[in-house]
């Protein structure tokens, strides 16, 4: 789809340097003009009271398609990227097939193609014997390389020493890790096997588990000089020895909305709905994900959307599957942060668009300057509404925040100058592009904002 023109008027713009009063135009789909707009062009839109953010890029998410598109599929899942303001996201290959096949990732392209609400990337799944696909991969048209360490949702596993050496001396995109060590995992779980009650994940997949993977993940990365991205960061020790390493531009990492707000003492409430891979867990941790979010050790904050039904979350725990719903709800909670004075709009902006965006090659995505894309998203600061279950737009029907109240809220998102989400309704056919990758070798952490 061609893009297309619309002006802003009177936003606060988030620029790269700060939050300026101005206006904003959009041509043939590019940002033309910032600041000041000497060339309007297309419809022009009121926006005094409201903030204009680059659109969000969601770097980790598992929409379902092929194979269990009864909990999630590529329209319906990126439908709720875009009403979250979220509008360029990278997809996962534990699907069903897997995703570790050249041909098997064209087909999602072709999937998502006149389909998905936003823009989209796709994860190559690593297997304990395709490094030579990998390394055939045209690096330009895949988000990286996912390598399951330790056991999750799907067949996808790779923890044996032979393969993780293949795979890193292959891959010529950026490395993503689920980073839980599968020995100490299968340990954990016989010791603990019969056991029923969902305050036991965090304590079977404990810290030591994600720490013996992460370091093994990085000594890979670095004596491979390789890119590694580090997902879903889930504990303290693994902030504290991220931010203990040389910044030798390798190694990034992420954490989630769920582990920001959410801490063990909702499974009380939640029960098995907060199972996920790897767990929320206490508060201790909670309080060292938010600091290493601003001091710049986390660059980037992603989802792990991951869908199951509402009768699949209400089995017993060690039957129920690990994972919950993000998508449209992590630009929502970030804002609630800011109200509630957690971090700034520029911090929003850097962990949710400038970060996805320099982690995986985004060249002109993720800021508002002169020549990136027109995707943005149009937020109202002052919006407050409650979350309910009826009005969660992924097939999932649910989400462990219902109840809360959230201020701050999309009210517009445009890819390429189109609107795709206004006024509270999906707009028709407006669809998202495949995305195109230029990995850098190096990605080096950015200092904090004042």
């Amino acid at each position: 789809m061609s893009g297309a023109d619309i002006t802003f008027r009177g936003a606060a713009l988030v620029l790269p340097g700060g939050v300026v009063q101005g206006d904003l135009s959009v041509i043939d789909g590019r940002i033309a003009e910032v600041g000041v707009v000497t060339r309007p062009a297309g419809e022009q839109v009121d926006a005094r009271g409201l903030h204009l953010l680059p659109g969000a890029i969601d770097p980790q998410v598992h929409f379902r398609e092929p194979g269990k598109t009864y909990k999630e599929d590529l329209a319906t899942g990126s439908a709720a990227a875009a009403v979250g303001g979220v509008t360029a996201f990278l997809e996962m290959p534990n699907t069903d097939p897997p995703t570790t096949t050249a041909a098997l990732l064209a087909d999602k392209i072709v999937r998502a193609t006149d389909r998905a609400r936003a823009h989209f990337g796709f994860f190559f799944g690593a297997t304990p014997d395709n490094a030579a696909e990998v390394a055939a991969l045209d690096p330009t048209r895949v988000a990286g390389l996912k390598i399951f360490m330790g056991s999750s949702t799907g067949t996808l596993l790779v923890d044996e020493q032979a393969a993780l050496e293949a795979h890193f001396a292959a891959a010529r995109v950026p490395i993503a890790v689920h980073a839980e060590d599968e020995t100490r995992l299968r340990a954990r779980l016989a010791a603990y096997a019969g056991q029923t009650d969902p305050a036991l994940h965090p304590i079977i997949r404990d810290e030591e588990a994600a720490l013996i993977a992460t370091t093994r993940a990085v000594e890979l990365a670095r004596r491979h000089q390789k890119r590694l991205h580090v997902l879903h960061l889930s504990t303290a020790e693994e902030v504290v020895f991220l931010r203990g390493l040389p910044d030798e531009g390798l190694v990034t990492t992420e954490t989630l909305p769920q582990y920001l707000w959410l801490d063990a003492d909702a499974y009380a409430t939640l029960g098995t709905r907060l199972q996920m891979n790897p767990p929320v867990r206490s508060r201790r941790h909670q309080e060292a994900l938010w600091a290493g979010l601003l001091d710049g050790t986390i660059a980037c904050i992603a989802t792990d959307h991951a869908p199951h039904t509402v009768e699949e979350k209400a089995l017993p725990y060690g039957q129920a599957p690990s994972g919950m719903p993000g998508v449209e709800l992590s630009l929502p909670l970030m804002l609630h942060a800011v109200h509630a004075g957690r971090c700034s709009l520029r911090h929003v902006v850097r962990w949710m668009c400038e970060g996805p965006a320099d982690c995986y090659g985004l060249r002109r995505k993720g800021r508002l300057l002169p020549g990136h894309d027109g995707d943005v998203v149009l937020v109202d600061l002052q919006r407050t509404r409650r979350v309910e279950a009826a009005q969660v737009m992924s097939k999932a029907g649910w989400s462990p925040f219902e109840g809360w109240a959230l201020t701050g809220w999309p009210v517009m998102t445009v890819l390429g100058g189109r609107p795709v989400y206004r006024d509270g309704a999906l707009q028709p056919g407006v669809f998202g592009a495949p995305l195109e990758f230029a990995h850098a070798p190096r990605v080096h952490r950015r200092p904090p904002i004042d």
